[in-house]
This record gives structure tokens, sequence and C-alpha cells, in this order.
């Protein structure tokens, strides 16, 4: 257990203990001084009463009160009772008559027992009864027993609500003062947690710029603080220049190798034609004219050049994409899309792939150009290709074309493995790859880091919609420079 919650056990303990000892008492001097006070008012009622005996109605004799003595009672809303034992007969007041009360009355041996106050219940209501002999003074003789009680109902009402008073305003002020004795120890506690917590982070390399807040006076936990925050700075300063070379290094070795890849498995691909044309087999080698061949192994040669020079230019600029965070940007000329996206579907089909390729009609593009850099266009479309038909084991990977209002989107679609749609908001993260891929399919997570950076440098945007199992569609829009159309 902490210290905070050990204090405010005390606390809270020390207060229970005062609480209840107070509750106690005062329901006790309540008790006391109510009972007290109707026991001695019943009591000098009792003793002013002067017991008769009458002849009642039928001419029989009994015990009761004087007429006075009776009417005092009745008026002060007492209740009286008299027994004769000689004839067992029983007299009431006027009250007890009108609500058909009854007090037990015990017999001469047992009287001497019960004589005094005695609480009771008659008819469910409760009463606090003083009883006696009633004694004729010439002989000496017990003649009757003489019961005068009162209603306590209202007595026990008030000493139950003070009851529940006392226990629900101990329990309030027990809770509200354990809360408040917890947020105290817990601000007071509050620097050294904070102590606490920070060498925890560093302990685990997780934040080295933690400072710890204080604004209290300079006593010995403010010394505390102050030491360890200038502790805290100078092991900052001794790793930060470590750290940013580090993460430069690894976030450029990253990007290179992703980047290159690309045109690499290009040039693969037209050795590989090259290779069938005039080193393989006869049954490998197509069957077309000489004429032909040389035809395809130029667009090869020239296809591999080409994509040679990308990767030297990719290399030279791959330091400014290193630094796309920092809002490098590069020059952009007027590109135009057609031959742009030709050249794209054309060397697209030598990509590794297992779904069908297929294209829309481009037509509409002619004379559509976009203000950009040509051969980042050409990444970011290779990008969303290659990404298509890598997610597609299966089925068909499309590329098409749409004009609206002044902006052209490049959309990709595909049949593939999908994903679901709270991965939308990540997938454009360095580094980040659904879970279902992890593992299954190679790559580092970057390419669609690198799209998105390409498309806002060209104040693009891009659209996804997808769902897991049927495939996703990417939609690039570009803002559009319209110009004659082509010869």
């Amino acid at each position: 257990m902490s210290i905070r919650w050990r204090l405010t056990a005390w606390y809270s303990g020390i207060l229970f203990i005062t609480l209840l000892v107070f509750s106690m008492a005062v329901y006790g001097f309540v008790h006391l001084y109510t009972y007290d006070e109707l026991k001695s008012r019943i009591q000098q009622l009792y003793n002013k009463i002067e017991p008769v005996l009458i002849f009642n109605e039928n001419g029989i004799l009994v015990v009761a009160p004087d007429r006075s003595s009776a009417q005092r009672m009745e008026e002060a809303d007492f209740y009286v009772q008299t027994f004769t034992y000689s004839n067992r007969l029983q007299w009431w007041s006027e009250n007890m008559k009108l609500r058909g009360l009854e007090f037990d009355v015990p017999s001469i041996s047992k009287g001497q027992r019960e004589q005094g106050f005695k609480k009771t219940n008659v008819a469910g209501y409760p009463f606090l009864i003083y009883q006696g002999y009633v004694v004729e003074e010439d002989t000496n003789q017990i003649v009757g027993w003489l019961q005068v009680g009162a209603y306590t109902g209202t007595a026990e009402k008030t000493l139950d609500r003070l009851q529940s008073i006392l226990f629900t305003g101990s329990l309030a002020t027990l809770i509200i003062a354990s809360t408040l004795g917890l947020f105290l120890a817990r601000k007071s506690m509050k620097p050294i947690q904070k102590v606490a917590d920070a060498a925890n982070q560093i302990q685990k390399g997780t934040d080295l710029s933690v400072r710890i807040e204080y604004s209290g006076p300079q006593d010995e936990i403010g010394r505390l603080i102050d030491t360890f925050n200038g502790m805290l700075a100078r092991t900052e300063g001794f790793y930060k220049e470590l750290e940013d070379a580090y993460a430069a290094q690894r976030r450029f070795v990253s990007d290179a190798s992703h980047e290159l890849r690309t045109p690499l498995t290009t040039i693969r691909g037209n050795v590989d034609l090259l290779h069938k044309i005039w080193a393989g087999s006869s049954e490998e080698r197509p069957n077309l004219d000489e004429e032909t061949l040389r035809q395809m192994s130029v667009e090869a040669i020239g296809d591999i050049s080409d994509e040679a020079k990308r990767m030297t230019r990719l290399v030279t600029d791959m330091l400014s994409l290193a630094r796309a965070d920092t809002g490098q940007t590069f020059e952009r000329d007027p590109v135009a899309l057609q031959p742009l996206l030709e050249e794209v579907i054309r060397r697209a089909q030598f990509l590794p792939r297992n779904a069908e390729w297929h294209t829309g009609d481009l037509a509409v593009l002619n004379g559509v150009y976009v203000e950009g850099n040509r051969d980042y266009l050409q990444q970011m479309l290779f990008i969303f290709i290659e990404n298509a038909f890598k997610y597609t084991p299966e089925g068909e990977v499309r590329l098409d074309v749409i004009l609206y209002r002044g902006q052209v989107g490049i959309r990709f679609m595909d049949t593939g493995i999908g994903m679901d749609k709270d991965e939308i908001p990540h997938i454009f993260e360095r580094f980040y790859r659904a879970d279902q891929s992890r593992g299954i399919t190679e790559g580092t997570g970057l390419g669609l880091s690198i799209a998105k950076w390409i498309i806002d440098v060209h104040e693009g945007s891009v659209e996804v919609v997808t769902k897991r199992g049927e495939g996703s569609t990417f939609i690039v829009w570009l803002p559009v420079i319209f110009a004659p159309p082509l010869e």
C-alpha cells in the first residue's frame, strides 16, 4: 500500500472513531433527556392522583381516580386505567375508551415485581406506563392496581430520525473527509511521484525530454526536483544528436531499399524477356519475326536505360525524401498525363503479379496536364500499382481515370484482401502495415507514406474505399492544367 493510501486510512480511521463516539453521545443524551422528562411528568401526575372506592352504575364497588384527577390526566393526554382485585372490574379514562385501549394487569403476587415504569405495546402502539398498587388507608389492604401511561410513538420516531441523521451525516462526513484526505495526501506526495515517474521513463529509455513542473517552495523537495531536471537536461543534450543521426540513417536506408526495388524489378523483367528472346530454348522463344523481336529488344533496352537513369535520380533525391517531414519540396513543371500513364501501364505489366491487369480508356486525358515532377508522379503511380498487385493474390487490378471539376482522379481498384475501416487512418503512416498482412506479404510499409507525401506536394488528395475480403479502391485527385489536344 502506498504512503498516500496509508495516510488516508489513518485519517479516516481516527475520524470514524471520533464520529462514532460523538454520534453515540448525542443519541444517548437526547434519548435520556426525552424519556427522563416524560418519566418525570408521568410520575408527577401519578402521585397527584387520589384513587377512591366508588360504586359504578350497576352498584358495584370499583377503584377509580377522583374526577378532578381523571380530568387532569386526559387534558395532559395521559391514559389512566384502574383495576379492582376484589371483583376484577376495570375503569378506563375516556381517551382509552375512545381508542379501545387496555393495559395488561398483573396479579397481586406478580404486581410487586412490576411496579414502576414499564415499556409496552398496546394494540400496536408504544406506551410508557407507570403503575403500582392502590392501598386502602384504613386497613392498609391492597384493593386495586393503578396505571398511568403516555404514548411514546412521537418520541421514538424523533429518535429514529435522529439516528438516521447521525448515521447519514457521519457516513457523508467520513466519505468527504476521506476523499479530501486522499486528495491532500496525493497532492503532498505528487512531487515525489513525478520524480519517480520521470526516473522510470529514463530507466525504460522512452522519453528524455520529460521535465518535472514544480511551483512550490524551495524546500527539500524543490531542490531535489531542480537537481533532477538539470540532470535530465544534460542527459537529453548528450543523446539528442546521436538519436537524430541514427533516426536519419535508418529512415534513409529504409526508404532507399524500398524505392530502388521498383526500378530493379522492371530492369529484371526486361532482362528476363531479352534472355528468353535471344538465349532461351526454341520452346521458350516467342514465335515472332526478326523485326518484331528486334523492336521488342530495343524497347526492353530502352526501359532498362530509363530505369537505370531513374535509379540514379532516386538515389540523388533520396536524402530530400528522407527530409520530407521538414517541408522540403521539388521543382514542378507541366506534365502530360496521358503519355505518363501509358508508359506506367506498359511497364507495370512486367511487375510480379498473380492478378489480372486491366486499364480503362485514357483518351479523356488527351491535352490534360498537371503541374508536378514526372519522376515523382511516376514513382507514386508505381507505388499504388505495386501495392494492388501485392495484396491481390487472385482476381483483378484495374486502373482508370476520372475528370471532375478541374481535377483528375486516377483510380486504382483491386479485388484483393482489403482491410477494416478502422485501419484507413493509419495506412499512410510510415512503417504501418495492416495486421492481416504482417509476416505474410513482403514489404516495409513505406510505400503509401511516400506516395502520400508526393500527393501532398502536388496539392492533391487521396480517397480510400475498402472492405476486408472484397478489395480496396484508391483515388488520387490532382489539380489539372488544360492544354490543346495532342496531335
